[in-house]
């Protein structure tokens, strides 16, 4: 019989290779260079091909990479379509008719498999896009630690309770991203890509129509001239989120908060009285701060939960289970 040391010696070792196992399966920026080194320059192409052709898919493409990795982590669900034992997340309230440029990523990913079939996740082809898509504007850019696999389930469940409204309170944001990991900081930071991309007059018309004293009067009057009162007329008709320089990724969104200029009930309550507002400021004075905050809350949204080592799967194509 073993004794009671030779058991806890045991657990000990047991321990010791679990904390090995996982520190091998950590992500790695270098993770495709032997089995893929072409892997990121043929993403860039793609992206910078895509974005060239309509500018606004940069900010869909950030966008999209957040709203995967706060369902399930960063393991490309979110690209899954409906099939019978699938429910796909691209219908819930917060993606449908709004989530887009899952084309773009499929293109992505086809390239890729052309240069090395199946080595490359569409979850770390989502991670490099929105790298790609940042710098392409303007916006910072940073070292993607690469690795992930892709799941083989989606939960539109999980969507629907972990990705953020456009109505939400400052309270409910801070605990929605406090429970992937994320600081105050690092939401506001990740809010600033509303710096680029546009709006669906639906998400924002109770905003305009609120005659609140948290909208610039003049700024509601400019956006119902495209936004009927009365839905569903104009739904899908669109606005800037950040009406200076819509098409630059730079601090201006900080500074339309400062003025009540926040397009979205969720942009606004960054800058309401509450706990984020000295962040805010900041960032409204120092732009080169927000970048850097920007990118490093990147990097810490693209370690939650990732699938790696013998986890997942690669889809060959990111749309469906292979």
């Amino acid at each position: 019989m073993l004794t009671a040391a030779a058991r806890g010696f045991g657990a000990v070792v047991m321990l010791l290779l679990l904390i090995c196992s996982a520190c091998q399966a950590q992500l790695s920026s270098t993770f495709y260079a032997n089995t893929c080194p072409n892997a990121l320059g043929t993403i860039r192409t793609s992206i910078r091909s895509a974005i060239a052709r309509e500018r606004r898919m940069a900010a869909s493409l950030i966008r999209l990479h957040f709203h995967d990795c706060f369902v399930q982590g960063c393991d490309a669900s979110i690209l899954l379509d409906n099939s019978p034992s699938i429910t796909s997340e691209k219908f819930v309230l917060q993606n449908n008719n709004s989530a887009r440029g899952f084309e773009v990523i499929e293109q992505a990913k086809s390239a890729v498999e052309k240069v090395c079939p199946g080595v490359v996740s569409c979850a770390d082809i989502l991670a490099v896009a929105a790298r790609d898509a940042s710098e392409y504007v303007g916006g910072p850019t940073w070292t993607v630690k690469l690795g992930r696999r892709d799941s083989t389930t989606a939960s539109a469940s999980q969507a629907g309770s972990d990705l953020p409204l456009t109505t939400a309170s400052l309270q409910s944001l801070v605990g929605l991203f406090e429970r992937k990991g994320l600081s105050e900081r690092d939401m506001v930071a990740l809010s600033g890509s509303h710096t680029i991309g546009q709006a669906r007059c639906v998400t924002f018309r109770g905003r305009i129509y609120s005659n609140g004293s948290d909208i610039d009067a003049g700024f509601a009057s400019t956006r119902r001239r495209n936004c009927p009162a009365t839905s569903p007329n104009g739904n899908g008709n669109l606005a800037p989120l950040d009406l200076v320089t819509p098409n630059s990724f730079d601090n201006n969104y900080f500074k339309n908060l400062l003025q009540k200029k926040g397009l979205l009930q969720s942009d606004q309550v960054l800058f309401s009285g509450g706990s984020t507002d000295n962040i805010v400021a900041e960032y409204s004075r120092n732009p080169s701060k927000f970048k850097s905050d920007f990118a490093t809350a990147m990097i810490k949204m693209g370690d939650i939960e990732p699938l790696t080592g013998s986890a997942g799967i690669i889809r060959r194509v990111c749309s469906r289970v292979n």
